[in-house]
């Protein structure tokens, strides 16, 4: 280990460390920098701060306190003012995956002694982007309604049902259509670089985003109502906060135009589910659903019945390559910050806020 490089620690549980470090991108960072690990396995949650007893805080605070940059993640304690105020050669902290509202960095103090706070929670947006194109595509082929006819062993796809069913009648292309995106985040970014080839019109709703960012990505920035009533396909992409729960209530709902596809790949709360059901049982819509309220989908819910719905349980974000790619990430953002350059995705109470919805 040579004081004159880097010196770069992970403080996380067992499973972060041999499910989420690849070796590739270990050898990566050894190439400007020295790793070290601290097992640690305290609780965390979304909601609270992790509750860290004084023996680990002062094992913790030792660690950090020889590093350029601490990495944490599941498993660690909070790195408040307390070590980062005996941790002089500290100028980065990382969150690596699953803590969106950073309850385990002290942002504001981060901030306040010149270190800089970034997260790369983003590494899962490249999956659930992947699996909303694919879910909107099988919401324009009603694919859903073949397959359970399929699965209930008919005769399913004769030349007569093909002419004069009602689920052949909706088989259409994505190509041209006007996509609806609720959100402009991470994921919906990235759905729009895979969107491209397709040639669609977009409408965008977020009361967050810039309008640079419009221009700059070559979509509409609109009203919710719009991207609603007037898209072939609505995308929601919202985080839930406490702005965003039940957003999307009976009058949103009914408000779709017939022959759309709604497709939820973000969290269930955010939609009523009732008014949801009670649209679909009109079959005037379509709907794919990675996400719903409650989750699990209930046994015996009448969204399993509905042959206009698709369901998938919640696994759009979880592939084992985006549990490496959260690392992937974390390492060019010190790869820029030590070679001089500006990191990309800054933790700042400003970030915090909007995504509290504050």
């Amino acid at each position: 280990m040579s004081e004159s490089r880097p010196q770069v620690g992970i403080v996380c549980n067992k499973e972060v460390r041999n499910r989420y470090v690849a070796s590739i991108d270990l050898e990566r960072l050894e190439q400007f920098a020295d790793f070290q690990w601290y097992e640690c396995d305290e609780d965390t949650s979304w909601d609270d701060a992790p509750a860290t007893s004084d023996s680990t805080k002062s094992e913790v605070m030792e660690f950090v306190s020889k590093l350029d940059a601490v990495v944490v993640c599941h498993g660690s304690p909070r790195i408040d003012q307390s070590i980062i105020s005996v941790s002089p050669r500290l100028k980065l902290i990382g969150e690596l995956e699953g803590d969106r509202f950073a309850q385990r960095i002290d942002v504001e103090a981060a901030l306040a002694s010149g270190v800089r706070a970034v997260d790369t929670t983003h590494g899962s947006s490249y999956p659930v982007s992947e699996w909303a194109l694919g879910m909107m595509l099988i919401g324009l082929r009603n694919a859903g309604a073949h397959f359970r006819r399929l699965i209930a062993d008919e005769q399913w796809g004769t030349p007569e049902q093909r002419d004069s069913t009602t689920e052949f009648a909706q088989n259409e292309e994505l190509t041209g259509k006007t996509v609806g995106l609720i959100g402009a985040g991470y994921i919906a970014r990235r759905l729009i670089e895979l969107l491209k080839p397709f040639d669609v019109k977009l409408l965008v709703h977020d009361p967050y985003v810039q309008p640079e960012l419009a221009s700059s990505l070559g979509f509409t920035l609109t009203s919710l109502d719009a991207v609603l009533s007037k898209t072939d396909v609505i995308v929601c992409l919202a985080p839930l906060t406490p702005s965003t729960r039940g957003m999307l209530g009976p009058n949103e709902i009914n408000s779709m135009k017939p022959g759309s596809v709604f497709v939820n790949v973000s969290r269930g709360p955010i939609v009523d589910s009732d008014a949801l059901i009670e649209r679909l049982e009109i079959g005037d819509i379509t709907a794919c659903l990675d996400v719903f309220d409650p989750e699990p989908v209930p046994v015996g819910s009448r969204i399993r019945q509905l042959p206009n719905v698709f369901l998938s349980p919640h696994i759009a974000g979880t592939t084992e390559r985006s549990r490496t790619r959260f690392f992937e990430e974390m390492v060019s953002e010190l790869e820029r910050h030590f070679s001089g350059h500006e990191t990309l995705h800054n933790l700042t109470p400003r970030v915090l806020s909007n995504r509290r919805g504050e």
